[in-house]
């Protein structure tokens, strides 16, 4: 059986713990191309306007697995930590994808809901397991195998500094996608600056406009939440909101809360237009920027009309500033 994994929402989350559960099964993983415009285009063709640019952008990429695999893989995350909520666009997403997208092959979903208890989860891992197998120890196995990979792949990008698309270079062993990555030389680095966003936004070249390759590029060190300790980021959080409500959105905030305080010299916070919990979220952050003695902070907001040149001249500005004041600090 051939699974298909859309390269778009929780895919830098999670894909490691995904492809090792489907191939602990027998089971072949097949993963979309990156975003293109068409592919954009035919997701946003497909859903009212509103919606969000990610939910356009994961759509195209289902569009795109449409004769690649016999089955798409699309859980319905409700929450992965106690007394905390997902995006309502991840908890329905795989019956919108069956609404608007008829001719998907049939969907594999398993709704996930750590506030429901340990026992449920395990019925919904086993349910999901059914379609591979009836043997329950297997399913077990290849579910315990998963989250050793999930783990290792945490641990990896903390220790080693790696963003989640060099890891999962490096645990496979081969490029994740042929001609996207920077390149072989970078230039001396400059400056340190943090990017704090969701994943399926600072690792999408096209939606960010290849922000990461710019920034690299220019000889800016990039640093990520998924570099961060699970212990760092909470201790983070506590500082800076309490408790975040929504699951996802804990990373901002904590990363934001984090690399403020110590570790870069400016920080960059990056969200999509319409996104609710986000520009919240990310307003916790920029008011703790706005304190005395704060490290520089740029937010920026896109959507599918983002102009790529004011973008790359809101960079250009943003790290100017950042250089000349290293270059003052040097001085004294």
């Amino acid at each position: 059986m051939r699974i298909g994994i859309p390269r778009a929402l929780l895919y830098y989350q999670y894909y490691p713990m995904w492809q090792t559960f489907f191939e602990e099964l027998g089971a072949e993983v097949v993963v979309s191309p990156p975003t293109t415009q068409a592919m954009l285009a035919e997701g946003s063709a497909r859903v009212v306007a509103d919606t969000c640019l990610p939910v356009k952008a994961f759509l195209g990429h289902v569009l795109s697995l449409v004769e690649q695999c016999d089955r798409i893989f699309i859980p319905a995350i409700r929450s992965v930590k106690k007394n905390t909520c997902n995006c309502s666009k991840a908890l329905g997403l795989p019956d919108m994808t069956k609404a608007v997208i008829p001719e998907s092959p049939p969907i594999l979903d398993i709704d996930i809901d750590i506030n429901r208890g340990k026992r449920v989860l395990y019925q919904a891992i086993y349910k999901l397991g059914r379609h591979f197998t009836w043997n329950p120890f297997r399913v077990r196995r290849a579910a315990t195998a998963a989250w050793q990979a999930y783990l290792n792949y945490r641990e990896l990008m903390s220790s080693q500094g790696l963003t989640p698309r060099q890891t999962i270079e490096k645990l496979s062993d081969a490029p994740e996608t042929k001609g996207e990555m920077s390149s072989s030389y970078p230039a001396p680095t400059r400056a340190t600056i943090a990017l704090i966003g969701h994943p399926y936004i600072i690792y999408d070249e096209y939606i960010s406009h290849r922000l990461v390759r710019r920034l690299e590029t220019a000889g800016i060190k990039i640093l990520t939440p998924k570099m961060l300790t699970i212990e760092e980021l909470e201790s983070a959080i506590t500082r800076l909101a309490g408790r975040a409500y929504w699951a996802y959105e804990e990373e901002i905030v904590g990363a934001g809360g984090h690399y403020l305080q110590s570790g870069a010299d400016g920080v960059i916070g990056i969200m999509t237009f319409g996104c609710g919990p986000d520009s919240l979220m990310m307003d916790m952050v920029a008011r703790r920027a706005a304190r005395p003695q704060a490290t520089p902070f740029m937010s920026l907001t896109l959507e599918e009309h983002t102009a790529e040149a004011g973008l790359v001249t809101r960079l250009e500005a943003f790290t100017d500033m950042i250089h000349r004041k290293k270059r003052r600090q040097g001085s004294r």
